[in-house]
């Protein structure tokens, strides 16, 4: 297994390296064949900040899928200690969510699993709620599209950061499974089912959002298909 540590505005001492090191024995435990866990510590480094925020985000990534976690303190041990256990809760998750595939126990209800899972209204914009909830948590959760350096309102102009991803063919409950593993509010995907590009996202009330593109919806007299499904059903029928 490799890990690998960088630091962005900020020095990794040896302290830090064999202080993570250490716990990684017990991610390489619970992981599927892990083959390589990536931290990333950054300082923030926006003067507007009131104090300076570590973010350690750790990623791994092996057989199974990518799973993460990120969190944000004034000092790089408390961030790690967060981001670990966070990364650990992931794992368990994934690792439970195997043995079900196996048929070794039931699977684990919605409602249970996202109960710590903050709410997201359904009628505010989800950008807004993000920006809302990263501030009042000391940005402990970043977009993967946020750009690494912030860009002074003016005449500067605006950045767009693109990010490429695989495309892979996925389930739209296995779609939800990987969001929650790496902890996003939505997840982009191929529907293994219909081939159409889709994202999954977090609704108010406990409840998953999936849209699709589909190439007959360009007709305007068409009329896009609405459905509502049960997560994990064995028949995957149609609720009313």
């Amino acid at each position: 297994m490799e890990f690998l540590i960088t630091g962005r505005n900020v020095t990794v001492s040896d302290r830090f390296r064999e202080y993570a090191g250490e716990k990684m024995s017990k991610v390489e435990q619970l992981g599927d064949k892990v083959q390589r866990i990536d931290a990333k510590v950054s300082k923030e480094t926006n003067a507007r900040a009131a104090d300076a925020q570590l973010t350690v985000e750790l990623t791994v990534q092996g057989r199974g899928p990518v799973i993460r976690a990120e969190a944000s303190a004034g000092d790089k041990f408390a961030a790690f200690d967060v981001a670990y256990n966070k990364l650990l809760e992931r794992l368990r998750r994934a690792k439970d969510r195997k043995k079900v595939h196996h048929g070794r126990h039931a699977p684990v209800g919605v409602n249970e699993a996202t109960a710590a899972l903050p709410t997201v209204s359904a009628t505010e914009p989800i950008y807004a709620q993000s920006t809302d909830e990263n501030a009042a948590a000391g940005r402990e959760e970043r977009s993967p599209y946020e750009i690494d350096n912030d860009i002074p309102a003016g005449d500067s102009p605006v950045l767009i950061r693109r990010k490429v991803f695989p495309a892979a063919a996925v389930s739209l409950d296995d779609a939800v499974d990987n969001m929650e593993l790496v902890g996003h509010d939505f997840y982009l995907f191929v529907d293994s089912a219909t081939g159409a590009p889709s994202v999954v996202y977090r609704r108010s009330g406990w409840t998953y959002g999936v849209i699709s593109l589909d190439a007959d919806c360009a007709d305007m007299d068409a009329v896009p298909a609405d459905e509502i499904t049960a997560y994990r059903s064995p028949d995957k029928a149609s609720i009313a």
